[in-house]
């Protein structure tokens, strides 16, 4: 068995960005990246983006070039899952009975894309979209098929049906809830991206449920509706969310719900033991697991300084970032339990901002096209500022204004246009 003063489960953007910054820190101990995943590390993002267009190959969404880990001492562990964690003798077992001790764990194996569990939901042609081997999988059918129904209005569903509709597919898109985008934007953002996608040709189905999958020779053939309809498909994209990846360690005795609870140095109730990224649940502050990359190279680096003696409490603001067609969407910080959303610019001209209030302070931004806004309003977000609603809505006033000594100026502004 071999032995490592840090064992890191999960090669995503947590668990390298770990590694690389525990070198950073001058940590001098034996670092292991134990993974699932066969691939060296590479970008998620871009999966359900430049990689399924093919604008990106696979060597150009690697996040570090093959010779990176021999040469700063890491060793890759690659296509291992790891499924018991034996917190008293300090090791982790992989399915194969494969076995590494470690002196610190820090668990990033992130989460598994949820599936559909109604009738047919194994037959061929039905995909999800979280590793290289899924997208492989869906690229390797592409050529033959000419209807796609994607199930789930998320980021990843709305990615992957604009690619998918940019390569002359069919898309039909299936969202449950009365909105795209429900679980994490305004109503004027959901309605913004509806319309986009229906201008280019997708067909959105708002508050539709799936009853079955219908098959032919073990082929997916059709989507049967809840209303009973049928809609002819030669695949489906599932993108209705993850389950995270946590089962070893609440096993093991680790406090969790909806992942594993960490604290604000992302240790969890284990001995040793510390959990980042996509899998974490955060117990103070917002409270909430976050499925970003920004979010889990944060955790990394600040776990990273607590192993090299600088103890550092992780609470970085988060930032999101979506791509489709023409459109870059930038969030910052967390929109949810706003009591009040502002648009500032003009959704027809495909560039605005959606400010969120609650309380009367502003906590997240949803920028479309709106980089300048993005990159300004980060410190409004940051000190939770208190700014007027029709300051905020006028675009022709800065949001750097606002906090940089100018907001009288600025008000005097808004004044003058009354």
């Amino acid at each position: 068995m071999r032995n490592y003063d840090c064992l890191i489960v999960g090669s995503g953007h947590g668990g390298v960005q770990a590694a690389v910054a525990l070198r950073q820190h001058r940590f001098s101990g034996s670092i292991g990246l134990v993974s699932d995943d066969p691939d060296l590390p590479y970008e998620r993002p871009p999966l359900s983006k430049d990689y399924l267009s093919g604008a990106k190959a696979f060597e150009r969404i690697m996040i570090r070039p093959p010779d990176f880990w021999a040469a700063r001492n890491i060793d890759l562990l690659l296509g291992n899952e790891v499924t018991r964690l034996d917190v008293r003798n300090k090791r982790v077992s992989c399915a194969d009975e494969t076995a590494f001790g470690y002196g610190h764990l820090i668990w990033s194996a992130g989460g598994r894309p949820r599936k559909m569990t109604c009738a047919g939901h194994n037959l061929r042609g039905i995909h999800s979209v979280r590793s290289r081997k899924n997208v492989d999988g869906i690229m390797d059918e592409l050529a033959g098929i000419r209807r796609v129904v994607v199930i789930g209005g998320g980021y990843i569903g709305l990615e992957a049906a604009a690619v998918l509709s940019k390569l002359g597919k069919a898309v039909v898109v299936l969202e449950a809830m009365n909105r795209v985008l429900a679980r994490v934007a305004a109503e004027p953002l959901s309605r913004f991206y509806e319309k986009e996608h229906g201008d280019h040709g997708i067909d959105i189905r708002l508050e539709t449920n799936v009853e079955s999958f219908v098959g032919r020779d073990g082929r997916l053939a059709g989507v049967r509706l809840t209303n009973g309809e049928t809609l002819p498909a030669d695949m489906a994209i599932v993108g209705i969310g993850i389950l995270p990846c946590v089962e070893p360690l609440i096993a093991a005795g680790a406090t969790g719900s909806n992942g594993v609870d960490v604290d604000d140095h992302c240790r969890t109730s284990l001995p040793e033991v510390f959990a980042i990224g996509d899998c974490a649940r955060v117990t103070v502050g917002h409270g909430l697991r976050i499925e970003s990359v920004q979010n889990a190279t944060d955790q990394a680096t600040a776990v990273a300084k607590t192993l090299c003696g600088q103890p550092t409490p992780f609470g970085a603001v988060p930032w999101f970032w979506s791509n489709q067609y023409d459109l870059r969407l930038q969030t910052v910080g967390l929109s949810s339990g706003y009591d009040e959303a502002i648009i500032r610019g003009n959704p027809a001209e495909r560039k605005f901002t959606v400010v969120y209030l609650r309380d009367g302070a502003v906590i997240a931004l949803d920028c479309v096209n709106s980089t300048k806004d993005y990159v300004e309003g980060r410190v409004l977000v940051e000190r939770r500022a208190r700014i007027g609603a029709d300051m905020l809505a006028d675009s022709s006033i800065t949001l750097k204004s606002m906090m940089n000594g100018c907001v009288d100026a600025a008000a005097s502004a808004v004044r003058g246009k009354v």
